[in-house]
């Protein structure tokens, strides 16, 4: 087998069950695991992979990512012969039968071993859920004018993740409007035809309406660092006490793959500390 993976979470996966070796090809956004991805060919990014060097690669199977990768790539792929397996889970029980229809592609009794096992960790998870912890989590920050964060709400993997951890999205219902200022609730909304409704940008007088009793700030899409938590506090009037302002990376929120047996240990500590 020859594989290309045209996603990062993929790309580490790949190697924790057991099959990195059948890659030839990666994106320059896939960082892990660190040393064996220093061997392997770079084919630009997740948004603009060059494919004529991927076609070259003659892979037998293209793994992407409805969100990550444009459809524009994947066509192309797909118009070249390629077969290009598409994936794009909303939901943690989504992530893991993605990882379950890998190995059975790979036909591999060790990688099948190692997505049951990882099911069986999200299955204790759910067992010991505590009550719903009431949290914020944005995924970019604008500074203004108009000053908005860009948050996520119930049809995401990262919202069913925290479901799971024992926290609750308080904008789990929010959708994002059009344009920006009907999102921002200063102007008339449009039509959404097909628009991604699942990243909505919110002021800082409806992220105080919405109560957070916690929040998580991720590194990553957006780097939110140490300035992005003083702000918050700022925006809520402290009345979210900095010690329930917490910065983590953000591919443990983010990365639908293997990395969740990680991200079940790292956000169930967050849920702890948190109260």
């Amino acid at each position: 087998m020859r594989a290309v993976s045209l996603v990062p979470s993929i790309t580490e996966s790949l190697f924790d069950l057991g099959l990195g070796a059948s890659l030839v090809g990666i994106t320059d956004y896939c960082i892990y695991p660190a040393e064996p991805l220093e061997r392997l060919p770079r084919i630009r990014g997740t948004k603009n992979p060059r494919l004529a060097e991927i076609i070259a690669l003659k892979p037998d199977v293209i793994f992407a990512n409805q969100e990550e990768n444009t459809q524009a790539a994947v066509e192309g792929l797909r118009a070249a012969g390629l077969h290009v397996a598409l994936h794009f889970p909303r939901t943690v029980a989504q992530a893991v039968a993605d990882l379950m229809s890998i190995a059975q592609l790979y036909n591999s009794a060790t990688a099948i071993a190692r997505v049951e096992a990882l099911a069986s960790e999200v299955a204790a998870a759910r067992q010991r859920q505590p009550q719903p912890l009431p949290v914020f989590v944005p995924v970019w920050y604008q500074a203004g004018p108009p000053e908005w964060w860009m948050t996520l709400n119930q049809h995401t993997f990262t919202h069913d993740l925290l479901a799971l951890c024992g926290f609750h999205n308080v904008f789990a219902a929010r959708e994002r409007r059009y344009p920006l200022a009907a999102d921002l609730g200063q102007g008339p909304a449009q039509p959404a035809e097909g628009r991604d409704t699942r990243y909505p940008r919110v002021t800082a007088a409806e992220l105080a309406a919405a109560a957070p009793q916690a929040a998580l700030l991720p590194s990553e899409p957006y780097a939110f660092g140490a300035a992005n938590a003083a702000r918050l506090y700022a925006t809520l009037g402290g009345r979210l006490p900095a010690s329930q302002i917490l910065t983590l990376d953000g591919s443990y929120l983010t990365w639908p793959g293997t990395r969740l047996r990680q991200a079940l240990a790292v956000l169930h500590i967050a849920r702890q500390r948190l109260g």
